[in-house]
């Protein structure tokens, strides 16, 4: 070999790597290669399971963090009690995990993984539900379920009746010339189960699409309708009349089905007695509504679980609190706020936080907020609800004057007390002055007028949604269950019945066939079960006793 020819050593002494003949390092892949390669990993079986296990973990903070588009209310509180937490929050879109980037990606990566396995798949079992039963393998003594017997019967007899035995449950192979064996096979609907299964769930990620993309999800709280409310109680379904929003990607507003309702009334009952006393045992609405302009107007007792559905639409009742009526007069003796004022819920027990305005009170303009106790009674000197019915009613609230941040043109939440600019209302003593009001009871304002507590009304949250690929993912869920069945009870089996002559041995003594070679037919069955069932021995048999029978008769 030449000098030449010799492999290049670098001056460290280590050898320099071989190229090929196509100019390319050991192991380095073409871009369609590498594309290959990425959709091969993407589309594994390995992949789609992490991905989903993703999935579930991403879904985790959707659970336990409140959502904007599930309840609006309850985000703005939890913003109020964790200053520090929410930038963090909001810059990761942990109130709207379902829309976020992060969530979104490992959700369509997750259906290109799914897709990826399951149409290759779908092909196989496709194949296997078209194909045609096996032929017999060589020796079939070396199955796990096999027997033998002899008969006098020509294998031709044999053969034909082992036909019609197994072609009364199953599917049999067709015959060659010169084959001495009859397959056949049934449980072929296992393979349609897994097929049926696997386009579920594409069926069923295709109803979800459907809905996030068309559907939209809104939520509202509506005070029962009174004789001293006018609009209390009343909805009419346009979006000004939400109090949060969410629509899918391609919603439009003309999907907006056109009805209106009124809550005329709120009934909850409560157990009173043992150890659960104090949880309600159920709570409904009657609610009359509308379809159209024109619509004739209907009756409905909207409960949980017992949506309202109008047109496409579905009203569900998810949540009740208290509103206490209360009038505000300012320092002229006129009335700055008058109406029903919704607190909300903090904990089971019904104690509620709410705020209530009056800009137009004179001189100052008047904010208070402070807590609703339903059931109001005084426990080691703390004030607490002892019972979540409106029993014994108090309201306890701090004063407020001066600029509440209303006439900057700003929105502005209802459930929220610009405090910034404002002045808290102090006594002589320069304590803050706090109302504690029963119902009935009015105390002035020190400088400023005076607040009365004049009754309690109950309201309502209701979800108002349109889930267009509700049936989709229904057909889909019923398709997953159909063809689970039928992987789990269908039981496939492989059949075969060999029928071929055998020597028996030298003819008797005197007879005309005197030193000749004696033939007798051996029978050989063999079933495989594949799907590892104890009772192939009883088919075994089964099929030996149905041939056997047959043999009788033929003598």
């Amino acid at each position: 070999m030449s000098k030449s020819d010799e492999p290049e050593v670098s001056r460290l002494g280590a050898r320099a790597p071989r190229t090929s003949t196509t100019g390319r390092k050991p192991g380095e892949l073409t871009a369609r290669e590498l594309l290959r390669w990425t959709w091969r990993q993407v589309t594994s079986m390995r992949t789609a399971l992490v991905l989903l296990l993703l999935l579930a973990l991403a879904a985790v903070p959707g659970s336990v963090i409140p959502q904007s588009g599930v309840d609006s209310l309850a985000v703005s509180r939890w913003k109020d009690e964790h200053p520090d937490l929410t930038p963090i929050y909001e810059k990761l879109d942990l109130f709207s995990v379902y829309d976020s980037v992060w969530f979104s990606a490992i959700y369509l990566l997750l259906v290109v993984s799914l897709v990826g396995c399951i149409i290759p798949r779908t092909l196989v079992y496709l194949k296997a539900f078209r194909a045609e039963p096996p032929a017999a393998p060589r020796n079939l003594q070396r199955m796990p379920d096999a027997t033998s017997y002899e008969t006098d019967l020509a294998p031709e007899i044999v053969l034909e009746r082992a036909r019609e035995v197994l072609g009364r449950r199953h599917r049999l192979r067709r015959t060659a010339a010169g084959d001495d064996f009859v397959g056949g096979e049934r449980g072929r609907l296992r393979e349609v189960g897994n097929l049926v299964f696997h386009l579920s769930v594409l069926v069923v990620l295709a109803g979800f699409a459907i809905g996030g993309l068309f559907g939209y999800q809104g939520g509202v709280i509506i005070v029962q309708a009174n004789d001293d409310c006018a609009k209390c109680g009343v909805f009419s379904n346009t979006l000004t009349q939400y109090d949060d929003f969410d629509p899918g990607g391609l919603f439009t507003p003309d999907q907006l089905d056109e009805f209106g309702f009124t809550v005329e009334d709120f009934d909850a009952t409560w157990l009173r007695e043992g150890p659960n006393a104090g949880t309600a045992q159920g709570f409904s609405a009657d609610v009359s509504y509308h379809q159209g302009k024109d619509g004739e107007e209907k009756q409905y007792d909207l409960r949980v679980n017992h949506p309202l559905s109008i047109g496409d639409t579905d009203v569900f009742l998810i949540g009740h609190g208290y509103a206490p009526v209360i009038t505000v007069r300012d320092g002229e003796g006129n009335v700055a706020y008058s109406g029903p004022t919704v607190f909300l819920p903090q904990d089971a027990s019904f104690v509620s936080y709410g705020v209530i305005k009056a800009p137009a009170a004179q001189p100052e303009q008047i904010g208070l907020d402070g807590l609703l106790y339903p059931t109001f009674e005084m426990v080691d000197g703390n004030p607490v609800s002892v019972f979540p019915d409106d029993l014994f009613p108090l309201v306890s609230m701090l004063v407020y004057s001066g600029d509440l941040g209303l006439d900057d043109g700003a929105a502005q939440s209802v459930y929220v007390l610009d405090k910034d600019s404002a002045t808290q209302v102090t006594d002589d003593d320069g304590k803050p002055v706090r109302l504690d009001l029963r119902l009935g009871e009015r105390k002035k304002i020190p400088g400023l007028g005076s607040v009365e507590f004049e009754s309690v009304q109950p309201w309502v949250r209701v979800q108002i949604s349109q889930t267009p690929g509700k049936e989709v993912a229904l057909v889909g869920v019923v398709l997953a269950l159909i063809g689970l069945c039928g992987s789990l009870f269908i039981r496939p089996r492989r059949v075969w019945v060999r029928a071929r002559t055998v020597p028996s041995g030298p003819a008797g003594e005197g007879s005309a066939d005197e030193g000749a070679t004696m033939g007798r037919t051996l029978v050989e069955v063999a079933v495989l079960d594949r799907s590892g069932n104890d009772e192939v021995g009883e088919v075994v048999a089964d099929i030996v006793r149905r041939l056997q029978e047959e043999q009788v008769s033929q003598a």
